[in-house]
């Protein structure tokens, strides 16, 4: 494996695999936290759950778009959310030919629940590295959020930009 240092703005190899070996880490973490919850909601539907709870109501528009679906399988998935109490439709007060969905206190719940367990996680791995370098690891995290065009949310959450 390539340890030299970054040349000409290349990563090197080691830099691209620190990454990736933290991605994998991530990912499991994320992954647990879907597991936990598949007996109420799929991971589209917890998707379209977090999508509403980081960036406020939305429109069946707004969620086909961030899923990257047609329209109608936004809508269905959305409907089976309401169903399960989750979601809320409500007449858009800026516009009422347009629905906004928004969580129901029951969907807020679930995705409390399932982001702080993901902050649990990520907070007892964190633990078990020296005091003295997690500065560094949250500095780098978060240029490494800023040069994917993630935008922050009050809680640490972020979301990529159009380029990935």
């Amino acid at each position: 494996m390539d340890i030299s240092p970054a040349t000409n703005g290349v990563p090197s190899s080691r830099e691209v695999e620190a990454v990736m070996g933290a991605a994998d880490v991530l990912l499991r973490v994320v992954a647990h936290s879907v597991a936990e919850v598949e007996d109420v909601v799929s991971s589209p539907q917890l998707r379209v759950l977090v999508l509403i709870h980081s960036r406020g109501p939305q429109n069946l528009g707004g969620v086909a778009a961030e899923l990257g679906v047609h329209a109608s399988n936004a809508t269905r998935i959305c409907d089976r959310l309401v169903m399960a109490g989750l979601l809320e439709r409500r007449e858009d007060p800026a516009d009422r030919r347009y629905i906004r969905l928004e969580l129901s206190r029951k969907g807020r719940d679930l995705v409390d629940t399932v982001l702080e367990h993901r902050r649990q996680a990520i907070a007892e791995v964190v633990s078990r590295m020296p005091a003295g370098r997690r500065p560094a690891l949250a500095a780098a995290l978060e240029a490494f959020a800023a040069a994917a065009g993630g935008q922050g949310t009050s809680d640490g959450r972020f979301t990529l930009g159009a380029g990935i």
